[in-house]
């Protein structure tokens, strides 16, 4: 069965406002509240569609996870299928990093309503599959569940923050800081 029109229209309207608000505020100042007044519905058309704030940045998420999420799995190499393996490590370190850099605010919003949700939401749980899964592949022997989980750590959205607004770090830094931490000339898989 079809969604109504205003249902439709309401959501995409939550939604554009959610986005807008999390790009130009404070992570403090967007609220449920401020979301409805934005997109022009009542607080409670928002918990009726999204359950609370962090189901409305998930789905502001959801479609960019989706296409990252669908490079991996099915797209050219190195990112997609089929590559070298240090080749696909590396860019797929760079897609995750590139990810978590254009979306560091909304990330920020999870991490700060739930804080193990970094690790815990199934995308996470993607991303550290896959990064464990290409380590391995490009460094045997190397410990790739625990270096995933290192490298991932090392992308949270508040450390790159940090890191480039206290520390005054540049990307390109944070990005050659990331691939430092791979184990250098392990063998690559045949």
């Amino acid at each position: 069965m079809a969604e109504r029109v205003d249902v439709v229209r309401n959501r995409a309207a939550i939604l554009e406002a959610a986005e807008a608000l999390f790009r130009r505020e404070d992570l403090d100042r967007v609220t449920l509240a401020r979301i409805a007044e934005t997109a022009g519905v009542g607080k409670a058309t928002v918990l009726r569609r999204f359950g609370d704030l962090h189901g409305v940045v998930e789905a502001v998420l959801a479609p960019r996870v989706n296409a990252l999420r669908d490079a991996v799995l099915t797209g050219t190499p190195p990112l997609g299928p089929g590559g070298q393996a240090h080749e696909s490590l590396a860019a797929y370190l760079d897609a995750l990093f590139d990810f978590v850099l254009d979306n560091r605010t909304l990330i920020r919003a999870l991490e700060r309503r739930r804080p193990h949700a970094y690790y815990a939401n199934p995308a996470s749980q993607f991303w550290i599959s896959e990064l464990d899964r290409r380590i391995h592949a490009a460094h045997l022997g190397a410990d790739a569940g625990y270096l995933a989980h290192i490298l991932f750590t090392a992308m949270r959205a508040d450390v790159i923050d940090y890191l480039r607004i206290e520390r005054q770090m540049s990307t390109e830094r944070i990005r050659a800081g990331l691939h430092a931490l791979l184990p250098p000339g392990a063998a690559p898989a045949t």
